[in-house]
């Protein structure tokens, strides 16, 4: 039996000039193609831009992103389709759909009639694949992702989008519990959603020898890591301030976005500049030295669906603190894995830093906690739902 031919749509995939963008859902896809059982082709549109000029900022970067490329053996396809920022949200389906309809078509005249769509975040894209998979008669399986169902449902248009939406849908995927509760919130039965965590590449991430690296990276004191876009959401702030009660204590914030300077300026102004190492951004092969050097990872989000710093982070024996928020309690769930902070303050985060280091879980068992969490379960999964939208009889792996 030939494998599931699978179309990945998504505007959260890795591109040439925005390599970590997305990354969790190539992870997921690459697991997914590793199993032999399923191919894919990559469609990840990326807004229109007229211009490459550097001082468009973000903008700018869009309009450089290649129509086609050839990501490690993954034929990735960059439609444009228009982006209105803050006015455009009740009509970015839409948009997004006519930008792409004609690349969908491009593929399957190319020889890859593909027999589904997998989309990832619901809104706009798995709105969007569900429009276009109606248009070409082709089902579709949406992976619900975080405020894709926790935040956007909050407005009025895209709520009732999602819901008329999400009903045309052939399976509905959430990547925690929490967010699986998000989703019956909008009226679907909860036995009509398929819950599978995102795991972690423990090949990847893994344990080196800690003394080496922190000689190298000049660490000779108990070191914290923060790791995220720069967006007020991730909670940076809240650590950076949390320095304050924490005499002694290094933070390593690794990441890049709109709140670098407020974030820079804030450790300047109360004294904490000295002792915070801003790293930008870095790839999953450099995270893993980082990750060994740290003594604990702090994430201090206001929602999240499945983070997975939390798990990359365990998997190279370094134990987290996280907010008591969405997907980190199904992560979080022994002392061996690290602990939720009690309140999403800058106090609350001293004080569970504090509480941690106080009785810091050996890193050979915060690694074999993260061993749970490898991706053959998570493949294994959504070939079952894969096979059961197609009506495939396979036998019993």
């Amino acid at each position: 039996m030939r494998p599931v031919r699978s179309l990945t749509f998504s505007t959260l995939f890795p591109n040439s000039y925005q390599p970590t963008h997305g990354v969790f859902v190539e992870n997921r896809l690459r697991h997914l193609i590793s199993s032999g059982e399923v191919e894919s082709v990559v469609v990840a549109p990326v807004p229109y831009f007229p211009s490459g000029r550097t001082f468009f900022g973000r903008w700018a970067t869009f309009s450089r992103v290649p129509r086609h490329e050839i990501n490690r053996d993954l034929s990735v396809y960059h439609p444009r389709y228009l982006a209105i920022p803050k006015v455009g949200t009740s009509l970015a389906p839409a948009f997004l759909a006519l930008g792409s309809v004609r690349t969908l078509r491009h593929i399957q005249r190319s020889g890859f009639d593909f027999d589904l769509i997998d989309a990832h975040y619901v809104y706009p894209d798995g709105i969007a694949a569900i429009w276009l998979g109606l248009l070409l008669s082709k089902p579709v399986v949406v992976t619900a992702r975080g405020t894709d169902v926790n935040l956007i449902p909050q407005l009025k248009i895209p709520r009732k989008l999602i819901q008329h939406g999400l009903q045309r849908a052939s399976a509905i995927i959430a990547v925690s519990e929490a967010l699986k509760q998000a989703i019956v919130a909008l009226n679907f039965p909860a036995n009509d959603i398929f819950v599978l965590r995102n795991g972690v590449d423990l090949a990847k991430f893994f344990p080196q020898a800690r003394e080496p690296i922190r000689r190298d990276l000049g660490l000779d004191c108990p070191t914290l890591i923060s790791v995220g876009h720069l967006i007020e959401r991730k909670g940076h702030d809240l650590i950076i301030r949390a320095l304050v009660d924490l005499p002694g204590y290094v933070l390593l914030v690794v990441g890049d976005g709109p709140e670098y300077r407020r974030l820079r300026t804030l450790a300047t102004s109360i004294g904490v500049g000295a002792r915070v190492r801003f790293l930008g951004v870095k790839s999953h092969e450099e995270m893993t030295r980082y990750y060994c050097a740290a003594d604990a990872l702090v994430l201090a989000s206001s929602r999240e669906g499945w983070p997975n710093v939390l798990l990359e982070a365990m998997a190279c024996g370094t134990p987290v603190i996280a907010s008591n928020v969405w997907g980190n309690p199904e992560i979080v769930r022994a002392p061996e894995s690290g602990l939720l902070m009690n309140e999403r303050t800058s106090k609350g985060v001293a004080r569970a830093v504090l509480s941690l280091f106080g009785n810091l879980p050996a890193r050979t068992a915060t690694r074999r906690y993260a061993e749970q969490y490898s991706w053959h379960q998570t493949s294994r999964g959504q070939i079952d739902i894969f096979t059961k939208v197609l009506g495939i009889t396979t036998p019993e792996s």
